[in-house]
């Protein structure tokens, strides 16, 4: 059935909320799978792009960045929206034919001149998976005082 609305003297159609979007992927299907975010304002959001191409596109602006190459897939809305809020991102949806109004509206086209060092990332997630099967925590990510405090303990014994 679709939906109408009248907003002036001419009838348009409403634009339906596509039921798939477009994301970026790395490693997809694999143990190490993650998604592309970028931060907005201290926010991290995952960018859901209608369109193939404009998906294909900004993976290509990454690869000229030497960023790692991720794949676009297709996968359902809701299930990326369900899983960006349990993690405490935001989905954005990126239309086709996007056009920006403003600095952060380019960030959903391009991405920034600047990214995260990624280039640790497989290895600090096989050693996390390594530590938390050993039932461990990461000294890297404990506070440096209490590290020493720990050390300190130790040479007592």
């Amino acid at each position: 059935m679709r939906h109408w609305a009248q907003t002036s003297p001419f009838i348009v159609p409403e634009t339906p909320s596509p039921v798939r979007v477009h994301v970026l992927l790395f490693d997809a299907g694999s143990d190490q799978e993650g998604i592309h975010s970028i931060e907005l304002g201290g926010r991290t959001v995952v960018l859901l792009f209608q369109d193939s191409d404009d998906a294909e596109r900004y993976a290509g602006l990454l690869e000229a960045q030497d960023f790692p190459v991720p794949t676009v897939e297709l996968l359902d809305r809701g299930e990326i929206e369900i899983f960006c809020n349990e993690a405490g991102y935001e989905a954005r949806f990126v239309p086709a034919g996007f056009l920006p109004r403003s600095d952060e509206d380019r960030l959903l086209i391009a991405p920034p001149e600047r990214n995260m060092d990624v280039s640790q990332w497989k290895q600090e997630a096989d050693a996390a998976a390594a530590a938390a099967e050993e039932g461990e925590t990461s000294t890297a990510i404990q506070d440096p005082e209490l590290e020493a405090f720990r050390r300190r303990l130790e040479g007592l014994l």
